[in-house]
Protein backbone atom coordinates (compact mmCIF):
# COMPACT_ATOMS: atom_id res chain seq x y z
CA UNK A 1 0.00 0.00 0.00
CA UNK A 2 1.31 3.44 -0.90
CA UNK A 3 1.07 6.60 1.20
CA UNK A 4 0.66 10.16 -0.05
CA UNK A 5 2.08 13.05 1.97
CA UNK A 6 1.28 16.29 0.21
CA UNK A 7 2.54 15.93 -3.36
CA UNK A 8 4.92 13.13 -2.34
CA UNK A 9 3.73 9.60 -3.07
CA UNK A 10 5.62 6.95 -1.10
CA UNK A 11 6.05 3.39 -2.32
CA UNK A 12 5.06 2.01 1.09
CA UNK A 13 2.98 3.17 4.06
CA UNK A 14 5.66 1.87 6.44
CA UNK A 15 8.06 4.52 7.76
CA UNK A 16 11.26 4.51 9.81
CA UNK A 17 10.71 6.71 12.86
CA UNK A 18 13.46 8.91 14.28
CA UNK A 19 15.40 7.28 17.09
CA UNK A 20 18.11 9.56 18.46
CA UNK A 21 21.51 7.95 18.31
CA UNK A 22 20.48 5.11 16.00
CA UNK A 23 18.73 6.30 12.84
CA UNK A 24 21.75 7.92 11.23
CA UNK A 25 22.73 7.52 7.59
CA UNK A 26 24.29 4.00 7.92
CA UNK A 27 21.15 2.51 9.45
CA UNK A 28 18.79 4.31 7.09
CA UNK A 29 20.67 3.03 4.03
CA UNK A 30 20.73 -0.50 5.48
CA UNK A 31 16.95 -0.40 6.02
CA UNK A 32 16.33 0.91 2.52
CA UNK A 33 18.49 -1.78 0.91
CA UNK A 34 16.52 -4.51 2.66
CA UNK A 35 13.29 -2.96 1.39
CA UNK A 36 9.69 -2.38 2.45
CA UNK A 37 10.13 1.13 3.87
CA UNK A 38 8.57 4.19 2.27
CA UNK A 39 10.09 7.10 4.20
CA UNK A 40 13.00 7.37 6.64
CA UNK A 41 13.39 10.17 9.18
CA UNK A 42 16.59 11.48 10.71
CA UNK A 43 17.39 11.83 14.38
CA UNK A 44 15.74 14.78 16.13
CA UNK A 45 17.74 17.97 15.48
CA UNK A 46 17.58 21.49 16.89
CA UNK A 47 16.53 24.04 14.23
CA UNK A 48 18.67 26.76 15.81
CA UNK A 49 21.72 24.49 15.76
CA UNK A 50 21.37 24.14 11.99
CA UNK A 51 21.12 27.90 11.55
CA UNK A 52 24.21 28.37 13.71
CA UNK A 53 26.06 25.86 11.49
CA UNK A 54 26.66 23.51 14.40
CA UNK A 55 28.79 20.68 12.99
CA UNK A 56 27.17 17.93 15.07
CA UNK A 57 23.69 19.09 14.12
CA UNK A 58 24.47 19.06 10.41
CA UNK A 59 26.05 15.64 10.77
CA UNK A 60 22.69 14.35 12.05
CA UNK A 61 20.99 15.32 8.79
CA UNK A 62 23.79 14.14 6.55
CA UNK A 63 22.49 12.08 3.67
CA UNK A 64 23.81 10.42 0.52
CA UNK A 65 23.07 8.19 -2.43
CA UNK A 66 20.36 5.65 -1.73
CA UNK A 67 18.87 7.68 1.14
CA UNK A 68 15.75 9.00 -0.50
CA UNK A 69 13.09 10.11 0.15
CA UNK A 70 14.30 11.63 3.41
CA UNK A 71 12.46 13.42 6.19
CA UNK A 72 14.33 15.56 8.72
CA UNK A 73 12.78 16.00 12.15
CA UNK A 74 13.24 19.44 13.70
CA UNK A 75 12.38 20.85 17.08
CA UNK A 76 12.26 24.41 18.34
CA UNK A 77 9.92 27.10 19.65
CA UNK A 78 10.51 30.09 17.36
CA UNK A 79 8.54 29.98 14.09
CA UNK A 80 11.13 31.94 12.11
CA UNK A 81 13.95 29.63 13.20
CA UNK A 82 12.04 26.50 12.29
CA UNK A 83 11.06 27.99 8.93
CA UNK A 84 14.58 29.17 8.07
CA UNK A 85 16.16 25.86 9.07
CA UNK A 86 13.57 24.04 6.99
CA UNK A 87 14.37 26.23 3.97
CA UNK A 88 18.02 25.23 4.25
CA UNK A 89 17.01 21.58 4.32
CA UNK A 90 14.72 22.04 1.33
CA UNK A 91 17.64 23.54 -0.60
CA UNK A 92 19.64 20.40 0.17
CA UNK A 93 17.02 18.16 -1.38
CA UNK A 94 15.19 16.94 1.73
CA UNK A 95 11.75 15.61 0.76
CA UNK A 96 9.83 16.29 4.00
CA UNK A 97 10.37 18.33 7.15
CA UNK A 98 8.80 16.93 10.33
CA UNK A 99 8.19 19.02 13.46
CA UNK A 100 8.60 17.24 16.76
CA UNK A 101 5.70 17.94 19.09
CA UNK A 102 5.93 14.70 21.02
CA UNK A 103 9.35 14.22 22.61
CA UNK A 104 8.79 14.02 26.39
CA UNK A 105 12.38 14.38 27.63
CA UNK A 106 13.16 17.40 29.79
CA UNK A 107 15.95 18.85 27.64
CA UNK A 108 13.50 19.26 24.78
CA UNK A 109 10.44 20.32 26.77
CA UNK A 110 12.01 22.79 29.20
CA UNK A 111 12.10 25.58 26.61
CA UNK A 112 8.65 24.83 25.24
CA UNK A 113 9.56 22.36 22.50
CA UNK A 114 8.60 18.73 21.95
CA UNK A 115 5.57 17.53 23.89
CA UNK A 116 5.34 20.85 25.76
CA UNK A 117 3.50 22.01 22.62
CA UNK A 118 0.69 19.53 23.31
CA UNK A 119 -0.65 21.95 25.90
CA UNK A 120 -0.52 25.01 23.61
CA UNK A 121 -2.38 24.23 20.40
CA UNK A 122 -2.33 27.82 19.14
CA UNK A 123 1.46 28.00 19.46
CA UNK A 124 1.91 24.61 17.81
CA UNK A 125 -0.26 25.71 14.88
CA UNK A 126 1.70 28.96 14.50
CA UNK A 127 5.00 27.06 14.38
CA UNK A 128 3.74 24.63 11.76
CA UNK A 129 1.91 27.29 9.77
CA UNK A 130 5.03 29.44 9.44
CA UNK A 131 6.89 26.48 7.99
CA UNK A 132 4.11 25.54 5.57
CA UNK A 133 3.97 29.12 4.28
CA UNK A 134 7.72 29.24 3.66
CA UNK A 135 8.24 25.84 2.00
CA UNK A 136 7.43 23.98 -1.19
CA UNK A 137 8.01 20.54 0.35
CA UNK A 138 5.49 18.90 2.74
CA UNK A 139 5.55 19.70 6.45
CA UNK A 140 4.47 16.96 8.86
CA UNK A 141 4.19 16.84 12.64
CA UNK A 142 4.87 14.15 15.24
CA UNK A 143 2.61 14.37 18.31
CA UNK A 144 1.51 12.39 21.35
CA UNK A 145 -2.02 11.86 22.61
CA UNK A 146 -1.79 14.70 25.11
CA UNK A 147 -0.08 15.99 28.22
CA UNK A 148 -1.63 13.31 30.43
CA UNK A 149 -4.73 11.10 30.62
CA UNK A 150 -6.86 14.08 31.71
CA UNK A 151 -5.61 16.31 28.92
CA UNK A 152 -5.93 14.45 25.60
CA UNK A 153 -5.33 17.16 23.02
CA UNK A 154 -4.15 15.24 19.95
CA UNK A 155 -7.50 15.24 18.06
CA UNK A 156 -7.92 19.00 18.43
CA UNK A 157 -4.24 19.59 17.70
CA UNK A 158 -4.36 17.45 14.55
CA UNK A 159 -7.34 19.44 13.25
CA UNK A 160 -5.51 22.71 13.90
CA UNK A 161 -2.40 21.43 12.13
CA UNK A 162 -4.49 20.27 9.17
CA UNK A 163 -6.06 23.74 8.95
CA UNK A 164 -2.66 25.45 8.63
CA UNK A 165 -1.58 23.12 5.83
CA UNK A 166 0.35 20.32 7.54
CA UNK A 167 0.47 17.36 5.14
CA UNK A 168 0.39 14.48 7.66
CA UNK A 169 0.42 13.82 11.40
CA UNK A 170 2.21 10.96 13.14
CA UNK A 171 0.72 10.03 16.51
CA UNK A 172 2.64 8.20 19.22
CA UNK A 173 -0.05 6.46 21.26
CA UNK A 174 1.12 7.62 24.68
CA UNK A 175 0.85 10.86 26.64
CA UNK A 176 3.72 13.08 27.67
CA UNK A 177 3.25 11.93 31.28
CA UNK A 178 3.69 8.28 30.25
CA UNK A 179 7.05 8.86 28.62
CA UNK A 180 7.91 5.44 27.21
CA UNK A 181 6.10 3.43 29.91
CA UNK A 182 2.75 1.70 29.81
CA UNK A 183 0.90 0.52 26.73
CA UNK A 184 0.18 2.38 23.53
CA UNK A 185 -3.47 3.48 23.33
CA UNK A 186 -4.75 2.41 19.92
CA UNK A 187 -8.17 3.93 20.59
CA UNK A 188 -6.43 7.26 21.17
CA UNK A 189 -4.77 7.05 17.76
CA UNK A 190 -8.12 6.12 16.21
CA UNK A 191 -9.62 9.30 17.69
CA UNK A 192 -7.03 11.38 15.87
CA UNK A 193 -7.78 9.53 12.62
CA UNK A 194 -11.46 10.41 13.07
CA UNK A 195 -10.69 14.06 13.85
CA UNK A 196 -9.00 15.01 10.56
CA UNK A 197 -10.65 15.28 7.16
CA UNK A 198 -8.00 15.51 4.46
CA UNK A 199 -4.60 14.38 5.70
CA UNK A 200 -3.19 10.96 6.58
CA UNK A 201 -2.53 9.96 10.17
CA UNK A 202 0.43 7.64 10.79
CA UNK A 203 0.39 5.47 13.92
CA UNK A 204 3.46 4.97 16.09
CA UNK A 205 4.47 3.17 19.26
CA UNK A 206 5.44 -0.36 20.32
CA UNK A 207 5.27 -1.87 16.83
CA UNK A 208 7.93 -4.59 16.96
CA UNK A 209 6.42 -7.26 14.69
CA UNK A 210 4.48 -7.46 11.41
CA UNK A 211 1.45 -8.61 13.42
CA UNK A 212 1.71 -5.51 15.59
CA UNK A 213 1.85 -3.27 12.52
CA UNK A 214 -1.26 -4.88 11.03
CA UNK A 215 -3.09 -4.56 14.33
CA UNK A 216 -2.33 -0.83 14.48
CA UNK A 217 -3.59 -0.35 10.93
CA UNK A 218 -6.73 -2.43 11.50
CA UNK A 219 -7.72 -1.07 14.91
CA UNK A 220 -6.94 2.61 14.38
CA UNK A 221 -7.70 3.05 10.69
CA UNK A 222 -4.43 4.96 10.31
CA UNK A 223 -2.97 5.38 6.83
CA UNK A 224 0.51 4.18 7.74
CA UNK A 225 2.75 2.93 10.53
CA UNK A 226 5.96 4.49 11.80
CA UNK A 227 8.41 2.04 13.39
CA UNK A 228 11.39 3.06 15.53
CA UNK A 229 12.81 0.67 18.11
CA UNK A 230 11.10 -2.26 16.38
CA UNK A 231 13.28 -1.63 13.33
CA UNK A 232 16.37 -1.73 15.46
CA UNK A 233 15.33 -5.03 17.01
CA UNK A 234 14.93 -6.42 13.52
CA UNK A 235 16.11 -4.40 10.47
CA UNK A 236 14.04 -6.70 8.26
CA UNK A 237 10.76 -5.65 9.88
CA UNK A 238 9.66 -3.42 6.99
CA UNK A 239 10.29 -6.11 4.39
CA UNK A 240 8.54 -8.72 6.56
CA UNK A 241 5.59 -6.45 7.33
CA UNK A 242 5.14 -5.52 3.68
CA UNK A 243 5.03 -9.21 2.79
CA UNK A 244 2.59 -9.98 5.60
CA UNK A 245 0.25 -7.13 4.67
CA UNK A 246 0.34 -8.05 0.98
CA UNK A 247 0.01 -11.83 1.27
CA UNK A 248 -1.23 -12.68 4.76
CA UNK A 249 1.79 -14.96 5.17
CA UNK A 250 3.94 -14.25 8.22
CA UNK A 251 7.65 -14.52 7.28
CA UNK A 252 10.11 -16.43 9.45
CA UNK A 253 12.29 -14.50 11.87
CA UNK A 254 15.83 -13.74 10.64
CA UNK A 255 18.34 -16.46 11.46
CA UNK A 256 21.22 -15.89 13.85
CA UNK A 257 23.64 -15.76 10.91
CA UNK A 258 21.47 -13.19 9.14
CA UNK A 259 21.38 -11.03 12.25
CA UNK A 260 25.17 -11.19 12.43
CA UNK A 261 25.45 -10.27 8.75
CA UNK A 262 23.25 -7.20 9.16
CA UNK A 263 25.03 -6.14 12.34
CA UNK A 264 28.43 -6.42 10.66
CA UNK A 265 27.23 -4.55 7.60
CA UNK A 266 25.91 -1.82 9.91
CA UNK A 267 29.38 -1.43 11.43
CA UNK A 268 30.97 -1.28 7.99
CA UNK A 269 28.62 1.55 7.06
CA UNK A 270 29.35 3.39 10.29
CA UNK A 271 33.10 3.16 9.65
CA UNK A 272 32.64 4.41 6.09
CA UNK A 273 30.60 7.33 7.48
CA UNK A 274 32.59 8.27 10.59
CA UNK A 275 35.97 6.57 10.30
CA UNK A 276 37.11 3.44 12.13
CA UNK A 277 37.76 4.94 15.56
CA UNK A 278 34.51 6.89 15.88
CA UNK A 279 32.48 4.27 14.02
CA UNK A 280 33.57 1.51 16.41
CA UNK A 281 32.96 3.72 19.42
CA UNK A 282 29.39 4.48 18.35
CA UNK A 283 28.83 0.86 17.32
CA UNK A 284 29.29 -0.39 20.89
CA UNK A 285 25.73 0.56 21.90
CA UNK A 286 24.41 -0.53 18.49
CA UNK A 287 25.90 -3.99 18.96
CA UNK A 288 24.25 -4.37 22.37
CA UNK A 289 20.89 -3.75 20.73
CA UNK A 290 21.45 -6.40 18.07
CA UNK A 291 22.79 -8.86 20.64
CA UNK A 292 19.56 -9.02 22.66
CA UNK A 293 18.16 -11.26 19.94
CA UNK A 294 21.15 -13.62 19.94
CA UNK A 295 20.22 -15.77 22.94
CA UNK A 296 23.27 -16.53 25.17
CA UNK A 297 25.33 -13.39 24.80
CA UNK A 298 27.47 -12.73 27.89
CA UNK A 299 30.79 -13.40 26.16
CA UNK A 300 29.90 -11.17 23.23
CA UNK A 301 28.62 -8.27 25.31
CA UNK A 302 31.59 -8.01 27.65
CA UNK A 303 34.01 -7.75 24.72
CA UNK A 304 32.07 -5.69 22.19
CA UNK A 305 31.63 -2.80 24.63
CA UNK A 306 35.39 -2.23 24.28
CA UNK A 307 35.49 -2.54 20.48
CA UNK A 308 38.15 -0.37 18.82
CA UNK A 309 38.72 -1.81 15.35
CA UNK A 310 36.79 -3.60 12.60
CA UNK A 311 39.17 -6.57 12.74
CA UNK A 312 38.45 -6.92 16.43
CA UNK A 313 34.77 -7.62 15.71
CA UNK A 314 35.73 -10.56 13.48
CA UNK A 315 37.92 -11.94 16.27
CA UNK A 316 35.12 -11.51 18.84
CA UNK A 317 32.61 -13.32 16.62
CA UNK A 318 35.06 -16.14 15.85
CA UNK A 319 35.24 -16.95 19.57
CA UNK A 320 31.65 -16.07 20.44
CA UNK A 321 29.90 -18.34 17.92
CA UNK A 322 31.34 -21.68 19.20
CA UNK A 323 30.82 -20.51 22.80
CA UNK A 324 27.17 -19.77 21.99
CA UNK A 325 26.71 -23.19 20.39
CA UNK A 326 28.07 -24.94 23.48
CA UNK A 327 25.68 -23.02 25.72
CA UNK A 328 22.69 -23.72 23.47
CA UNK A 329 23.57 -27.42 23.47
CA UNK A 330 23.05 -27.69 27.22
CA UNK A 331 19.66 -28.60 28.60
CA UNK A 332 19.57 -25.53 30.82
CA UNK A 333 19.65 -22.99 27.98
CA UNK A 334 17.31 -22.62 25.06
CA UNK A 335 17.57 -19.78 22.59
CA UNK A 336 14.68 -17.32 22.53
CA UNK A 337 14.87 -14.17 20.45
CA UNK A 338 14.34 -11.26 22.83
CA UNK A 339 13.28 -7.83 21.65
CA UNK A 340 16.13 -5.41 22.20
CA UNK A 341 15.48 -2.72 24.76
CA UNK A 342 16.99 0.19 22.93
CA UNK A 343 17.72 2.85 25.55
CA UNK A 344 15.67 6.02 25.21
CA UNK A 345 17.97 9.06 24.90
CA UNK A 346 17.69 12.04 27.24
CA UNK A 347 17.65 14.64 24.50
CA UNK A 348 18.61 15.46 20.96
CA UNK A 349 21.82 13.84 19.79
CA UNK A 350 23.81 17.07 19.65
CA UNK A 351 22.97 17.66 23.32
CA UNK A 352 24.34 14.34 24.61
Amino acid sequence: MTLKIGHLELSSNLCLAPLAGYTGLPFRVLIREIGGVGLCTTDLVNARSLLEKNKKAWELVRSGAGDEPLSVQLYGTIPEELRDAAVLLQERGVAVVDVNMGCPVRKICKNGGGSALLGDIAKAARLAGAMVAGLKIPVTCKVRLGVDADNITAPELARALEDVGVAAVTVHGRTKAQGFTGKVNLAGIAAVVAAVRRIPVIGNGDVTTPVGAKQMLDVTGCAGVSIGRGAFYNPRIFEQTRQYLDTGVLPAEPSFEERLRLMTLHLDRMIAWQGEEQGCLQFRKVAIGYARAFGPVVEFRKRVVRLKTRAELDAILAEYKPWRERILATEKHRHKAVAAQVPVPTGANELW
